[in-house]
């Protein structure tokens, strides 16, 4: 059970890797098939109640390998804009990890927990949830570097203007302390690209475009994960916020092709809002109002909509 509940973890991660969140869906559905473990209540799982060392071992790498695949189901409903069932799919995660004592899977749930409350105006829940991800001991510096970056997307999101740019300072400093054997092994992707993306993105949240486009630019145009489309869909915000029409222009050009293969919609929701901006902003160019119409045509329909589970555990 747990090594074939760890092989479905990789399957999405890869999946979500190459193709983006929505095109993970119909996997993410096959997998609460395959487990059906991940429609009960955590306390009434079966061995929930075994006794012996070696059964208690068993059930506990079992319970964290069922953790780590809830946790990545929403992770996928959250990028395919299917909110509250991610919503549902993290507290299923929270649940399992603390029935196996997984506190990195945890963790991670709370981190992304936060970035969906973030992602969908509930800033000060957020600090909250990120409020839950220390330990008694201090965390190693890529993971404690993504919990400042994601109190400084929050704190911006409330208004704040000093406490984000430190917050974010504070991320890149302690990410730049490198690995360490205590380092979980979910990690990984919290590298240099990710770092500047969300550097960029939370200078853009403060209409700092000067220091932003550049970061997100880089970021942007990095190889990577298809999630990583996000940051160039805040480029493209970016630079309408700076009045940068020409580079606007010629970023919608190369991304209007493309557009209708992006498998996230927080990216296509992003790119959606800045076409309809330009499309009605009084000072646009005629030019870049054209192309914005075309964006926002070739953006792939029904994204919103997308087929996923109602909540995490729908078969």
């Amino acid at each position: 059970m747990s090594r074939a509940a760890l092989r479905a973890v990789e399957r999405l991660v890869a999946l979500d890797a190459e193709h983006g969140a929505t095109a993970a869906v119909p996997a993410a559905r096959a997998a609460v098939r395959e487990f059906p473990e991940l429609t009960a209540a955590p306390g009434s799982l079966p061995g929930r109640h075994r006794h012996g060392h070696g059964h208690r071992h068993e059930d506990r790498d079992r319970l964290a390998a069922l953790a780590e695949l809830c946790e990545v189901i929403g992770w996928i409903l959250f990028d395919a804009g299917r909110y509250a069932p991610a919503h549902a799919a993290n507290r299923q995660a929270l649940d399992l990890a603390h029935l196996a004592g997984d506190h990195w899977t945890a963790r991670l749930v709370h981190l992304n927990h936060a970035m969906l409350q973030t992602h969908t105006g509930r800033a000060r829940a957020a600090l909250d949830t990120v409020a839950r991800v220390p330990g008694t001991r201090p965390l190693p510096a890529r993971v404690h570097s993504l919990t400042l970056i994601r109190r400084a997307h929050a704190t911006a999101l409330l208004g704040g203007r000093r406490e984000p740019l430190d917050l974010i300072d504070r991320a890149r400093s302690r990410f730049l302390d490198g690995i360490s054997r205590h380092d979980p092994h979910w990690a990984w992707w919290i590298d240099e690209t990710e770092l500047t993306g969300h550097q960029g993105w939370v200078l853009a949240r403060l209409g700092c475009w000067d220091r932003a486009i550049p970061l997100l630019h880089r970021a942007a145009t990095a190889p990577g994960p298809s999630y990583r489309h996000l940051f160039t869909a805040h480029l493209l915000s970016a630079l309408a916020g700076a009045g940068a029409w020409t580079e606007a222009e010629q970023l919608i050009a190369d991304l209007a092709p493309r557009a209708a293969g992006i498998g996230s919609a927080r990216t296509t929701e992003t790119l959606g809002r800045t076409a309809a901006a330009l499309c009605r902003t009084a000072g646009v160019p005629p030019c870049l109002r054209d192309a914005a119409v075309h964006l926002r045509a070739a953006l792939p329909a029904g994204t919103q909509r997308a087929a996923a589970p109602t909540s995490p555990t729908e078969r």
